[in-house]
């Protein structure tokens, strides 16, 4: 059975982790499918957003702490052979998650723990249930947040706030979570489902090109100053200024009618 399941509901992509017996841990294999899954959802023109989560009652675990303590799989004797291909740039799934244009969004449906919660950190957006929690207890574990928690905490929350959460290693509530910043919405949990596809509907009923460039631009802005940003602003609208998809914009919006994108 597949580690990561992959499944489409229009375009939206389903991305789902698929260990609920072992509340999600990772394992190699569960690495690299979901390297894949990512990889293939940012290529395929037809998905306009990914929903991440995971099947059962985690979203992801983290490290497999039973393979560990048994000197096994990525925590154990067995890295080698398990996760050493995604110690390359170009196979962490966090880097690829990063690199993506399509938009991701994290369905926190439980526990976010880890290199779980590494990914989270690392989608577009975050809707947690309300029977959820992030558990980003690294430093209780003799370990830091491997996976891109120690760049996206600072910028997300800013420094002293990254250090409360990191450094006391307390678990959050949903409720938590979001007073502080680390999601967007707090969902019942019998909700969670349904409001992940409103969201996700609602972004891929928009302009595809607009979508992507936004984030690549909000990605590049991350390093650039103002002026240079500036102008790397202008060259992409005046890029969109020709697409089809901005004529069915000013076309839709004079005769009073909803878009219909094709994204080119």
């Amino acid at each position: 059975m597949s580690e990561v399941e992959v499944r489409n509901e229009g375009h939206v992509r389903w991305i789902v982790f698929n260990r609920p017996e072992r509340m999600n841990a990772i394992t190699g294999t569960m690495l690299g499918e979901l390297n894949d899954a990512l990889k293939a959802a940012d290529d395929d023109p037809l998905v306009r957003v990914v929903l991440l989560t995971g099947e059962g009652r985690a979203f992801c675990s983290g490290l497999d702490l039973k393979q560990a303590a048994a000197g096994e799989g990525i925590g154990g004797a067995g890295l080698a052979s398990a996760g050493v291909r995604h110690l390359s740039t170009r196979e962490i799934c966090t880097v690829t998650l990063q690199r993506m244009d399509t938009p991701v969004i994290a369905i926190i449906n439980g526990a976010a723990a880890g290199y779980g919660l590494d990914l989270a950190l690392g989608c577009d957006m975050r809707l947690m249930s309300d029977k959820a929690v992030l558990m980003p207890g690294f430093a209780k574990m003799g370990v830091i947040p491997e996976s891109g928690g120690t760049w996206y905490l600072p910028r997300l929350l800013g420094w002293a706030k990254a250090c409360e959460i990191a450094m006391l290693g307390e678990t959050l509530s949903a409720e938590r979570s979001l007073g502080y910043g680390l999601i967007n919405k707090a969902v019942p949990a019998e909700n969670l489902k349904e409001e992940a596809l409103r969201w996700a509907n609602t972004i891929a009923g928009n302009a595809p090109l607009a979508i992507q460039e936004m984030k690549r631009l909000f990605r590049h802005g991350l390093t650039q100053d103002f002026e240079s940003h500036s102008h790397h602003v202008l060259l992409s609208v005046l890029n969109l200024f020709k697409s089809q998809d901005f004529r069915e914009g000013v076309q839709s919006f004079m005769e009073k009618r909803p878009p219909e994108f094709k994204g080119r």
